[in-house]
């Protein structure tokens, strides 16, 4: 078992900044993301933004479909799928509703990836399992804050898709602490949708910065004797 961090993110620049360095695995977007990135949510332009991901090294790119019956759904999913580069897989991302379960069990049949989203309980990850879905996506922080504890939730998720060995994977999104991370990690968790401000979390220690600035300065010391 490893380790997968997605860039949960629709900005370019970030996308620019986060993924030479390696610790992301892929992207992952949404329709909200897209219009807080000033990105518009149509084919031509995520088209655009699928090429500029994979020549950034992106594995991963989760888009997320849309439309208002399950036509729609199915048609722009079939869609973003052949985004996809030698490279690059695509994923899917269908909200969990009934008409959207509809859509993602056409295109599971056609052999595309999907990752299911807009997961709030547990046992919507058997509605996952049943329809072979790749990843479903529970949202902890929005959990969290209708008053239910988010990490015991998705602790159950976990549990209920071993018991029934299932090949669907969680993808935890939502995620605004980087202790959060560490303790689904530590439960055997390892799949996470991560935005800019917790990676930024992740990398600031001052401690650390204070230690690389000493041995820097240690170098130059000792060179210069």
């Amino acid at each position: 078992m490893s380790l997968n961090l997605l860039l949960d993110n629709a900005n370019p620049v970030s996308w620019e900044r986060w993924l030479p360095s390696g610790f992301f695995k892929g992207i992952t977007t949404n329709p909200t993301l897209l219009r807080e990135a000033g990105q518009p949510c149509n084919l031509t332009n995520l088209e655009k933004l699928a090429n500029k991901a994979s020549i950034l090294g992106c594995n991963e790119l989760h888009l997320q479909s849309w439309g208002k019956s399950k036509e729609n759904i199915r048609e722009c999913g079939m869609a973003l799928a052949k985004l996809k580069t030698p490279t690059m897989q695509v994923y899917v991302k269908i909200p969990i509703t009934e008409i959207g379960i509809e859509a993602a069990r056409e295109l599971i049949d056609s052999d595309i990836p999907v990752t299911l989203t807009a997961c709030y309980e547990s046992k919507q990850v058997l509605i996952a399992a049943a329809l072979k879905a790749s990843y479903i996506a529970p949202y902890m922080g929005r959990i969290n804050d209708l008053g239910t504890n988010g990490s015991a939730e998705i602790i159950s998720m976990k549990k209920i898709l071993k018991g029934i060995q299932s090949d669907c994977k969680l993808l935890v999104a939502s995620v605004r602490k980087s202790h959060d991370l560490c303790a689904l990690a530590s439960e055997g968790i390892n799949t996470f949708a991560v935005s800019t401000k917790v990676t930024e979390e992740l990398f600031h220690s001052e401690k650390t910065l204070k230690a690389a600035e000493r041995f820097e300065l240690d170098a130059e010391q000792n060179n210069a004797n």
